[in-house]
């Protein structure tokens, strides 16, 4: 009986720390707030014109499992804002997305994409942007509805830093790290 009972605590102490850990020091732990610093993050400003993305997408294992380099268009008309994307994958996939942003005076941010289920949410804080949203994956991809946590970091020089998890029933299937830059004028 005394083996069951410590098997049965252990099981509840080790359950209790992945909560805890995942609330307080984890990806999905952080919040707009931790982001009152430099520079400011303005996504009408530094998501605007021609950008040029690179990233990696890793699989639940933690591998990389795509790569990728894609192309941006982003406009605004005083709060609404469009960005067209171009992405182009090592495979040779090429996937393009049209996202409609709206900036409200508080900074909270309603996201609105062909493929995404619902529309997305978030907030520009400082020198972060977090959006969440719930997104339906191709189908050579699987078709699966995964839930979106993404996070953009503006950096001193003006590029974005982008990192973003994918979740289905709430276990991480994927992570995306990339930058975002302006495209220099020639």
């Amino acid at each position: 009986m005394t083996t069951v009972l410590t098997i049965a605590l252990t099981l509840l102490l080790v359950a209790a720390f992945a909560l805890v850990r995942r609330r307080y020091a984890s990806f999905a732990a952080q919040r707009p707030e931790d982001y009152d610093t430099e520079p400011m993050f303005d996504i009408r400003e530094r998501l605007n014109g021609p950008i040029q993305c690179e990233g990696v997408i890793f699989g639940p294992l933690g591998r990389v499992s795509s790569r990728f380099v894609a192309e941006f268009d982003a406009t605004w008309q005083g709060n609404i804002g469009i960005v067209k994307e171009r992405f182009e994958y090592d495979s040779g996939n090429v996937q393009n997305r049209e996202w409609r942003f709206q900036l409200g005076n508080d900074g909270m941010i309603k996201a609105e994409a062909p493929d995404l289920v619902g529309a997305g949410s978030g907030q520009q804080r400082g020198s972060a942007v977090q959006l969440n949203y719930r997104i339906k994956m191709t189908e050579d991809a699987g078709g699966h509805i995964l839930d979106v946590t993404d996070w953009m970091y503006l950096t001193s020089n003006g590029s974005i830093m982008n990192r973003s998890q994918f979740r289905k029933f709430g276990i991480k299937v994927a992570e995306l790290v990339a930058t975002m830059r302006p495209v220099e004028a020639a």
